[in-house]
């Protein structure tokens, strides 16, 4: 009988694993199947990161109208509640599609003020 008791707490406990796997993947976003798709290549030894942008730094590029400028961040700014709400607005704006520097809809001006602080 405990062997059975075993087995059903076990299948439980998948069945929960399962649940939580399944809210986490739909939460996700989805892509258009006729938008190209990025696919991981094994064969690419090396990414091209541009030498400004050291280890622990990402670059950005806030945009507003015509008005753009480039900043290279460290990844402390990913915790910086003002920065993370710009990031959700570019998530709004252009989504998850973004390849190489990340474009925030911001004037430069506010994203400076927002890094002096």
């Amino acid at each position: 009988m405990q062997n059975w008791e075993q087995r059903h707490t076990g299948l439980v406990m998948v069945r929960l694993l399962m649940k939580k796997v399944k809210r986490f993947l739909s939460e996700l976003p989805t892509r258009d199947p006729d938008q190209n798709v990025a696919e991981f290549n094994e064969d690419v030894e090396e990414t091209k990161i541009p030498k400004d942008v050291k280890e622990g730094h990402f670059a950005v590029i806030a945009v507003n109208g015509g008005k753009s400028k480039r900043f290279i961040l460290e990844l402390s700014y990913l915790r910086n509640p003002e920065f993370l709400m710009l990031l959700e607005q570019a998530k709004e704006e252009y989504g998850f599609q973004q390849m190489g520097a990340l474009t925030l809809p911001c004037p430069p001006e506010e994203l400076q003020k927002i890094l002096d602080h």
